[in-house]
């Protein structure tokens, strides 16, 4: 019998944004960089590294609603927007 590669279960997004996130974020100029945006989030008293915003933008991590109101903020625009 033939050795089959496992099969790869689909991830569960634990948000609803990240995709959102990440697309603001890369799309904005200049463009902001995952540090670039723990920088802003922390100017906001959120403190979060780098890889939490990579977990986020790939929907490894959930976001809490107040980091959501500062990420939101942070790129500069409506937290709806990160809904879309």
């Amino acid at each position: 019998m033939a050795h089959q590669a496992p099969v790869k279960k689909p991830r569960n997004r634990r948000n609803v944004a990240g995709k959102a996130i990440h697309r603001l974020r890369t799309a904005a100029n200049p463009r902001i960089t995952q540090e670039d945006m723990a920088g802003r989030l922390a100017k906001q008293g959120v403190p979060m590294i780098q890889s939490q915003i990579a977990k986020i933008e790939i929907g490894e991590r959930p976001i809490l609603d107040y980091e959501l109101f500062a990420i939101a903020k942070a790129l500069k625009v409506p937290v709806q927007t990160l809904f879309e």
